[in-house]
């Protein structure tokens, strides 16, 4: 029973780890090379062109284009803010791990609560949390430059100076999802120290979700 129990988490959860990096892999390929089939993909190309079209002097343009980065702003800051607050409950909860995993060692569901799956539980969760803060954060600071710069488009700044702008508003969006992505693969590392089986299940019910979320030929149909 044992060796069953160790056997479940050395394959379920390396393989939905790597099920839900895969899927993301593909993601990023078809963003690369067929860039209108995903969502993103075609948020890019509208951002960009919108960015193209802005001008100093349309004081419409110029008021949509700070509420949609406030927006944006908004939400990643959310994200940061979830993470940090997620990574302060899993210190304070690895200090009763000792206590608490003599509660889950009566089944072989919980999967091995020994002293090393323990810390590689918590561990690998804190990598991926503070990576997803890490990355909001970052966003945060480029969406900051991003509505000073959008602003300053036209007499203020220089023609080459639009190219750069374009540039620090796709780096605030990329690492804004990227802190979004990371914090939805961390959730099923979360549910590790309830077993491996939750692990493989909460994996394939996020791919799934955010497959319909990311093509867009899934929501036409």
């Amino acid at each position: 029973m044992g060796v069953g129990i160790v056997y479940l988490d050395s394959i379920l959860v390396p393989l939905s780890l790597f099920f839900t990096i895969g899927y993301h892999a593909y993601l990023w390929h078809n963003f690369r090379h067929k860039p209108f089939l995903t969502a993103i993909g075609i948020n890019t190309f509208k951002r960009r062109t919108w960015l193209r079209q802005l001008n100093q002097g349309d004081d419409k343009k110029g008021m949509l284009a700070v509420q949609s980065l406030r927006n944006t702003l908004m939400y990643t800051i959310l994200i940061a803010s979830i993470t940090i607050l997620i990574t302060l409950a899993l210190a304070a909860l690895t200090n009763n791990a000792f206590n608490a995993n003599r509660l889950l060692t009566t089944t072989a569901f919980f999967g091995s609560q020994s002293g090393r799956i323990m810390v590689l539980k918590y561990g690998s969760a804190s990598i991926f949390l503070v990576t997803s803060f890490f990355c909001s954060s970052m966003a945060v600071g480029y969406l900051v430059d991003a509505n000073f710069l959008i602003n300053a488009i036209g007499e203020f700044s220089p023609s080459p100076s639009r190219g750069y702008t374009e540039v620090v508003v796709e780096r605030g969006f990329t690492l804004a999802v990227v802190g979004n992505r990371v914090l939805c693969v961390a959730f099923p590392l979360l549910l590790w120290m309830f077993g491996p089986l939750p692990v493989a299940l909460s994996s394939l019910a996020l791919v799934f979700g955010l497959y319909h979320l990311d093509f867009v030929a899934t929501v036409v149909l």
